[in-house]
């Protein structure tokens, strides 16, 4: 049985910590650097960095930021991964030079389909996520782009499997329907998802109360990323893995 791990993201524009409801309504909530060396010393098994507004914006990753929680990660030996504005193999290269373990990449895999084949050829799929921010319609899921602002109308699960085929070594995929609302994971999109894909799964978007994190590992994830639910103290992460520990949940 694969170890589960609890992983925090953690969403920066200009430099801030921030987070929103369903990719609106962002405000400011933080320093990220002390923020990730606080859930480090409590025991995070993985930190993700975003910048969010990069793609968006049509500009490079702020590395600044990322390069000082790189510096801690490495000292507590926990992964650290890179998104956002990740859209070219010297970006890729340049996360990897400032601390990231791995990089993430959303909006370059669909504009640029090719991509994703191209960084995990030259940099190797362990260090390549693939990331998708979805949204329900009907009885299926659509990908979204840019912030989760623009509907490709490209299905989630056909184009999991086109991620998976050209290389990426996880998949993160994020339920903007869930996303801040802390209401749980999208249980049906996780499952979905991990009966078609041989790749681990991040699941993110909803987590609020520890029986989430429980309720997307017996899903079938093999991550749950959780960002207000640990930026607001609404859940401690010692405290949710020891939780996990007692209900039979391998976890790191």
């Amino acid at each position: 049985m694969m170890v589960k791990k609890i992983v925090a993201c953690l969403d920066c524009k200009n430099g801030k910590l921030v987070k929103g409801i369903q990719f609106s309504n962002i405000k400011e909530i933080d320093n990220p650097v002390e923020r990730a060396r606080y859930y480090l010393e409590k025991g995070i098994d993985e930190i993700i960095y975003y910048d969010i507004t990069a793609s968006l914006e049509g500009r490079k990753n702020q590395m600044d930021t990322a390069k000082k929680i790189g510096i801690y990660c490495s000292k507590f030996n926990v992964p650290f991964t890179v998104g956002g504005g990740i859209s070219t193999l010297e970006d890729v290269e340049s996360a990897l030079q400032n601390g990231a373990s791995k990089v993430s990449i959303n909006s370059a895999a669909i504009k640029k389909p090719r991509f994703i084949q191209e960084a995990a050829l030259k940099y190797g799929s362990e260090k390549i996520v693939a990331a998708i921010d979805v949204k329900k319609e009907g009885s299926s899921w659509s990908i979204y782009s840019k912030g989760g602002q623009e509907n490709t109308h490209l299905n989630a699960v056909a184009f999991a499997k086109q991620l998976e085929k050209s290389g990426a070594g996880e998949l993160c995929v994020n339920s903007i329907d869930s996303d801040g609302k802390k209401s749980g994971y999208d249980l049906e999109l996780i499952e979905t998802l991990a009966s078609n894909l041989n790749i681990p799964i991040i699941a993110s978007g909803g987590a609020g109360i520890k029986e989430d994190f429980k309720n997307a590992f017996e899903k079938g994830a093999a991550s749950a990323l959780g960002a207000s639910v640990f930026h607001f103290n609404e859940v401690d992460i010692y405290e949710l893995k020891n939780y996990l520990k007692l209900n039979n949940v391998e976890i790191c």
